[in-house]
């Protein structure tokens, strides 16, 4: 029988227990193949000692522990976990990201969930109908399994909530349909198609900005909104600095959607900038008549 090499002593102390036990069963395989000779059963370790090593670091779930880089949650404080805070305050209290980090559960090697969640965020972002599976399973780390919950989640809510109309009486209205965008480190520039009744048809992200301001014109804005065969809509954007003043350029834009509006025949209902937690309105502070 084969006596112990060198190179099984150097597996041992690296692969660890069930590993060495895993060497030692194979001991009367190597007689049976002939491989008694202790150079050969060293060759024979060393490839069968790569095969396993190379299988525990390009299988997904292999030597993935609780508190690593999976989860990326493992040096937050527990109150501020996204699924503790979900129990404690209600889902309403996390941000996308959060609720999207939850759904994911976890990342994969080199990518945490925060960032799988951001990147299927900026997915979201830049479309207004649901993303196909195709273009889900794209990001780089969601596989199939993850894609299709994710699908099933937006088609689900679609469905279920979709239909509903939110009827627009003041800013606060406005405000709650919008407010998840405001933890977004760019601007974003929203339409909101309304029928007759001020009930909102669709809610749109029309541009993208800069960090400080966006650059948006009508045409953009009214394309979507003549589409939906609206009779009135709402515009909001987000400030990322938090600051809710109007500045120069949302002035001039918002003048400028006022005169194209009185044009097309529908009616310029508001203009709410927000932040996190608050908003301003044109219509509140005289600014649009």
């Amino acid at each position: 029988m084969i006596k112990k090499s060198a190179e099984l002593v150097m597996l041992q102390g690296v692969y660890g227990k069930k590993t060495k036990e895993a060497l030692w069963r194979i001991f009367p395989v190597l007689h049976v193949l002939g491989l008694e000779d202790a150079g050969n059963a060293s060759n024979f370790l060393k490839i069968f000692s790569f095969s396993v090593m190379r299988h525990a670091y390009t299988h997904p779930y292999r030597g993935m522990k609780k508190n690593n880089d999976f989860n990326a949650f493992s040096s937050v404080p527990p109150e501020l976990r996204p699924r503790e805070k979900l129990l404690a305050r209600g889902a309403q209290s996390l941000s996308d990201g959060e609720l999207l980090a939850i759904l994911l559960n976890t990342g994969i090697q080199g990518k945490n969930v925060n960032a799988l969640a951001a990147d299927l965020l900026k997915l979201l972002d830049g479309t207004n109908d649901n993303p196909s599976v195709n273009e889900i399973i794209d990001i780089q780390g969601l596989g199939i399994t993850k894609a299709c919950a994710v699908a099933a989640m937006l088609e689900f809510g679609r469905r279920k909530y979709g239909g509903f109309l939110t009827r627009i009486k003041q800013p606060v209205d406005i405000f709650t349909l919008v407010r998840h965008y405001a933890d977004r480190k760019q601007e974003r520039f929203i339409s909101l198609s309304l029928n007759g009744a001020h009930e909102v048809l669709a809610v749109r992200v029309v541009t993208i900005g800069l960090l400080n301001k966006t650059i948006v014109h009508p045409r953009e804005v009214f394309a979507d909104i003549i589409q939906d065969r609206a009779a009135a809509f709402c515009v909001a954007h987000n400030h990322p600095s938090g600051q809710l003043e109007s500045s120069a350029e949302d002035d001039e834009i918002t003048d400028r959607l006022l005169s194209a509006s009185n044009i097309l025949g529908l009616h310029f209902v508001d203009h709410v900038i927000f932040s996190q937690n608050n908003w301003w309105s044109y219509r509140e502070n005289g600014k649009l008549k």
